[in-house]
């Protein structure tokens, strides 16, 4: 039951990323009811918050990460749903210790199968797969 409601937290905190990266820092403010609109559950909506917030306030560092582990493809050439899914995978990877990084990056290939396209999952699962080796080693 709380697994589905952290997958559930982590599908409306990618649509919020999503929001954020196509209408603009000042979204933030407003994606409270949002969140309130997208699901009834408060445990649901605070943990969506949470990790869209985090995840908006280390976006440089994340966007960062993220760039150096996607061999030749540029970031800016990423499709937006695939940009928010990634980079909230790094923010947890790198600043939520308490969630698995199995679980984080099958999580997210979970994602990118439903909400993105086709070849997504496994470019997703190919570059938490670099971060995930990229933190082991130190290199991040």
């Amino acid at each position: 039951m709380q697994a589905d409601k952290r997958t559930r937290a982590r599908e409306l905190a990618i649509q919020g990323l999503y929001q954020l990266d196509v209408q603009g820092p000042d979204l933030l403010e407003r994606l409270g009811p949002f969140f309130i609109e997208a699901d009834d559950d408060d445990f649901v909506r605070k943990l969506a918050s949470d990790w869209t917030k985090g995840t908006w306030e280390n976006l440089a560092q994340c966007d960062e990460i993220i760039t150096a582990s996607t061999i030749k493809w540029q970031f800016k050439r990423l499709a937006p749903v695939d940009k928010g899914i990634l980079r909230l995978a790094v923010y947890q990877l790198k600043f939520c210790p308490d969630i698995p990084p199995k679980v984080v990056i099958n999580e997210a290939i979970e994602l990118a199968k439903k909400y993105s396209t086709e070849k997504s999952s496994s470019f997703v699962n190919g570059v938490l797969d670099a971060v995930l080796k990229k933190q082991e080693t130190g290199d991040l």
